[in-house]
């Protein structure tokens, strides 16, 4: 069975090398055969799960060495794959919801004139992460990390006649790039340090290194998540990226890039086990950012960026699991599957209502929709259950755990983590519940002359479907018997930790901070009118608007400050470095020009000189005669 892992990449990058160099010929039939072998990919991935579960728990994991990339003298790259219940969670997720999202975009971009080069784009970005999560070795994980970049920027800049689109596309790309340096840098101590890129050889050996290695690794993996994940400082770039049609966005933000900086650092637990300082961190990024997307999203009007600020702080959620070490591993993993079903459910019904409202984006200019669009009123309504919380649904399950994990800290650090969960908890149900009535409830604002609401068609639809199952079942089996937590402890481990306050307390604790946050959006959006233009608000809503100030920041701290830096390396460059290679060329030049003039050809003037040295020798014989 382990030839199948290879195939498991290989069907989605041939059909993004042969929709991509294939031609227009493939225009007709391109979108079923990127589609197609998406199928094929999950349909290997379900045929290696079902195999994996036939044997024991500690006999799971397959290496399947393929050849060695770069074999020289002390240096050895090998292209092979690990698959473990890690990597096995992964693949089906991408491969599942990679392929209901392109039977989505079926009918989604059904009038696009470049519709089979987007499918290519698609498959590539499922091959690219598969290799991520697949590879057996840091280097080979760094080269589907930057095939991801690349599909990336390739799907949110599809639009590109769209000045917004390819900016969107550049930032995406740059913020990433900041991020990639980060892995870049661990890989090369990794090599430095233990001689291999190797997990297996990396992970033996991290427990006998000294503090200063790993704290730099664990700082340097730690970077490239916040790049990949949309993690402060470097999440600047995820709400930009809903100039990418929505397809894009279900993909990018509920199954791959952003849940790679997740996997990267559960994959890596045993480096970041041994550094309690950079959990430490690690817990700190993922905490604030999780409040940070909370208050973005409850700012927004635009439907897809308010998901995109829901998307930044729930993969908060998740670093902040990771950051608690075997404690959270397996609860941040659980979340983010769950995520991927009910996240991408909610930006596929996103993309719903926009086709049926003629790409508006503007909740203020919606309403009432649930009538028009019983389908995906349904659909999102269960997927904004779920992420709010709501009592067994699979968000319910899955977020609760994280909290408890968060109490189970210990200490005060634990009761500052719980809080920091709860409260983001409200929010969440605030933000999800205020663009649940802005969008379906209320009166309709739209213009009746040139909007008319309609549900979409069933390539669309019934995706929609299948991931509100997801939404609404996935987190109750994952919980029966433990068996997520069971099913992943082999590879990251697991401890319950030693939490101060019981399991049906924090539980209780979740559906009143539930209740409040649906309470609040309810007095404020459903038994007010929603004005369709947004007022002015207050101070903290002003700058929720505009991303609590992050490109504002980044302008003035990053880009400003570093054309202050260039122009002052220019300035040393000038005065400092070139005036000291001048002057020395200079004052070379004025004593040789002085040197030569000994040297002028002139037979007298090197008689007088014969003279006068002469004269000196014997002066200074007489002197020293006579003393």
């Amino acid at each position: 069975m382990e030839n199948l892992i290879a195939l498991l990449i290989a069907a989605p990058l041939l059909g993004a090398a042969v929709l991509l160099c294939g031609g227009r010929r493939l225009d007709a039939v391109g979108h079923w055969l990127g589609t197609l072998l998406a199928a094929v990919s999950f349909g290997l991935g379900v045929a290696l799960f079902a195999d994996m579960l036939g044997r024991s728990a500690d006999n799971r994991a397959v290496h399947k060495h393929l050849f060695s990339w770069v074999p020289v003298e002390g240096f050895q790259a090998d292209v092979g794959f690990q698959l473990d219940q890690l990597s096995m969670t992964f693949v089906l997720l991408i491969t599942g919801v990679g392929t209901l999202i392109h039977i989505y975009s079926i009918g989604y971009m059904e009038h696009d004139e470049n519709r089979r080069r987007f499918f290519g784009y698609l498959n590539l970005f499922l091959a690219a992460m598969l290799l991520l999560v697949l590879a057996d070795n840091y280097l080979l994980l760094y080269v589907g990390w930057e095939g991801v970049g690349l599909a990336s920027y390739l799907l949110i800049g599809f639009w590109q006649h769209k000045p917004s689109a390819a900016t969107a596309a550049k930032k995406a790309f740059l913020v990433n790039r900041v991020g990639d340096m980060g892995l870049s840098i661990a890989i090369m101590v990794m090599f430095t340090t233990w001689g291999s890129f190797a997990f297996s050889t990396v992970f033996n050996q991290v427990g006998e290194t000294g503090w200063g290695r790993n704290t730099t690794v664990g700082l340097m993996l730690l970077l490239a998540a916040c790049g990949k994940s949309a993690q402060v400082p470097l999440q600047s770039w995820l709400g930009d990226a809903m100039e990418g049609p929505t397809p894009v966005s279900a993909l990018i933000h509920a199954a791959t890039m952003v849940t790679a900086g997740v996997y990267l650092i559960t994959r890596s637990g045993a480096i970041f086990n041994q550094v309690q300082d950079v959990q430490t961190v690690v817990v700190i990024v993922g905490a604030v950012t999780l409040l940070f997307g909370a208050i973005v999203g409850c700012a927004k009007d635009d439907i897809k960026k308010a998901l995109a600020g829901s998307t930044m702080s729930q993969i908060g959620y998740m670093i902040l699991a990771t950051g608690l070490g075997p404690i959270g591993y397996a609860f941040a993993i659980m979340h983010l599957v769950t995520h991927g079903f009910f996240k991408a459910g909610l930006f596929l019904g996103a993309g719903s209502v926009m086709h049926g409202m003629n790409d508006e984006v503007d909740m203020r200019k919606y309403g009432g929709l649930r009538k028009y669009m019983p389908v995906t009123f349904v659909t999102f309504g269960l997927g904004y259950l779920a992420i709010i919380g709501f009592p067994g649904l699979s968000g319910f399950w899955s977020k609760d755990k994280i909290i408890e994990a968060a109490f189970a800290k210990g200490g005060t650090e634990g009761w500052i983590l719980g809080a920091v969960t709860l409260l983001g908890a409200a929010i969440t149900a605030y933000y999800m519940t205020r663009v649940m009535l802005m969008t379906f409830f209320g009166e309709k604002r739209w213009n009746e002359e040139e909007t008319h609401p309609h549900e979409s068609p069933g390539t669309m639809t019934i995706p929609m479907i299948v991931l509100a199952f997801g939404s609404v079942l996935a987190g109750g089996l994952f919980s029966i018997n433990e068996s997520f937590v069971k099913w992943l402890e082999p590879v990251t481990s697991f401890s319950h930790g030693d939490s101060p306050v019981s399991a049906g307390v924090v539980t209780a604790s979740t559906i009143v901070v539930l209740l409040i946050g649906v309470g609040l959006a309810w007095a404020q959006y459903g038994r007010k009118p929603v004005p369709v233009v947004a007022p002015r608000g207050s101070l903290l809503t002003r700058a929720a608007r505009r991303d609590l100030l992050q490109d504002d920041f980044n302008h003035v701290v990053l880009v400003r400050g570093g054309e202050h830096l260039t122009r002052s390396l220019v300035y040393v460059d000038h005065t400092l470095v070139d005036g000291v290679v001048n002057g020395t060329a200079a004052g070379f030049g004025g004593l040789s020009g002085r040197l030569r003039k000994l040297q002028n050809g002139f037979a007298r003037s090197y008689a007088v000189s014969m003279f006068g040295g002469a004269a000196v020798l014997i002066a200074a014989t007489l002197l020293m005669r006579a003393v």
